[in-house]
């Protein structure tokens, strides 16, 4: 019988071991976040990855894609407190073992429902990794982040943190970043813009008093006259404590959940830096300081902030069509009919089959219809779609009468133009069905033989 391999490997086995990694390729996870952080940790401790597998309870080979850089399922209290032992942590490390594994919660907006969704936001954060990403609602409070985030800017970790007051009153960020004077007048640019589009929110009134007691803030409150909605796509240098304060490039990404419209996911990803007058993307640096938004925007942006709040409840159908063409926004319903052209068809008794704020135009030219909803004072969305998108959302119930004529309006639109195309394509159709129906009809023969003991049941029935 073979000797049983001794739980320790003698060091200079290890060493070896240790040593033959030195020659695997260096991945993004090598770099920073978690797999990078184990890896220096694991070989500070001359411990082979098979030791810490074992430690852990998980396969060699899951560890190792770990360390490559893998988004695993969190480590449990037990696993940690397991490979802290193995690894001999200090006090910091292990808190930042625990900070990875265990980790912060999404905190939920006031309000908010659906915790399946806030998982599923959890999830989306987590696998931004490594690149930091963050989850703030519209006053900038953070709600959720990932490790690389922690990892970059701890801030984020404190009680009730919160992006806006740490850019503008807090001593690290004035450090951080690269003409700071320049990062607070686009943070300004954003409070007044959230100012003019929100003008009866006593939280975000309450965020803007707070900074402005700042004299260099107020500052510039008092001296920059121009809004900016968000900073998305925004190109700038910050030096990193995490990185031994070097000076990195990043360019921040905004998106909208649409399961908490009035949140903002920010994914913030580490560029290569270019030269002096040009930022990594080839732009001009900092040319995002000079952008402005104006009213317009400012409508805009409150029209959109409805119509993402409403859009879950009142317009869920229009996800459902995998067909739709083109969307656009009209002032009134009789612009909305007008799009569909000079030959256009209204369909009033389809249009109230689907809801008292829809109005429906069939637009023969285009082989299309027309559908506007009244989504607010003022505002018709508009989304041209197949007939046949209209023809499957009737009730079978309502084709008659005012109903009838118009759906068969519809199935002649849906078909070709021309007369001898659209009669070979009705015959092809009526085929089709004639042998639907056939199949059917010789199913349900068989069922009811079965059920009854009929002729089909007796010949089964024979050796």
């Amino acid at each position: 019988m073979a000797a049983k391999e001794p739980d320790c490997y003698r060091t200079g086995e290890a060493e070896a071991e240790i040593s033959s990694e030195e020659g695997a390729g260096q991945l993004a996870g090598q770099f920073m976040g978690f797999g990078a952080l184990l890896r220096r940790w694991r070989r500070d401790a001359r411990v082979t990855q098979p030791r810490a597998a074992k430690a852990l309870g998980i396969s060699e080979r899951t560890y190792r894609k770990i360390e490559k850089g893998a988004t695993p399922p969190r480590f449990t209290p037990a696993q940690c407190e397991s490979l802290a032992a193995l690894l001999g942590l200090d006090r910091d490390e292990r808190h930042a073992l625990l900070l990875y594994n265990i980790g912060s919660n999404l905190i939920p907006p006031r309000g908010a429902g659906q915790p399946e969704l806030q998982k599923a936001l959890r999830l989306l954060i987590d696998r931004q990794m490594p690149s930091p990403a963050y989850l703030c609602d519209q006053h900038w409070n953070i709600l959720g982040f990932n490790t690389a985030m922690a990892e970059c800017w701890p801030w984020v970790m404190e009680p009730g943190a919160n992006l806006i007051l740490w850019a503008l009153l807090s001593p690290e960020a004035r450090t951080q970043y690269q003409d700071w004077d320049m990062h607070a007048s686009a943070y300004v640019k954003m409070l007044k813009f959230a100012e003019a589009t929100r003008r009866d929110d006593p939280e975000l009134r309450e965020l803007i008093e707070k900074v402005k007691k700042d004299p260099d803030v107020r500052h510039v409150w008092e001296t920059e006259n121009d809004m900016g909605e968000t900073r998305d796509g925004h190109v700038f240098r910050m030096n990193v404590p995490a990185l031994d304060w070097e000076m990195v490039e990043v360019v921040s990404h905004v998106l909208y959940p649409a399961s908490m419209p009035e949140c903002r996911f920010v994914v913030i990803t580490w560029v290569e830096g270019g030269e002096d007058e040009h930022d990594a993307l080839g732009d001009a640096r900092n040319a995002w300081a000079a952008t402005t938004a104006d009213q317009d925007d400012v409508e805009a942006a409150q029209w959109h902030a409805q119509n993402r709040v409403a859009e879950d409840a009142a317009t869920r159908w229009r996800r459902e069509a995998a067909a739709l063409t083109s969307r656009m926004v009209v002032a009134t319903p009789e612009g909305a009919a007008s799009l569909a052209g000079n030959n256009g068809v209204p369909m009033p008794a389809i249009s109230k089959l689907m809801g008292p704020a829809a109005q429906l135009t069939l637009a023969p030219d285009q082989s299309t219809v027309v559908w506007a909803v009244e989504e607010a004072v003022g505002c018709w969305s508009v989304t041209h779609v197949p007939p046949a998108t209209v023809i499957a959302r009737v009730p079978r119930e309502a084709v008659q009468g005012a109903c009838l004529a118009e759906v068969l309006q519809l199935v002649r639109a849906a078909l070709p133009a021309e007369a001898d195309a659209a009669t070979a394509r009705i015959g092809q159709l009526l085929e089709e069905r004639d042998t639907e129906q056939r199949l059917l009809r010789e199913v349900l023969n068989t069922i009811q033989n079965d059920a009854t003991g009929g002729p089909a049941a007796r010949e089964t029935d024979q050796p």
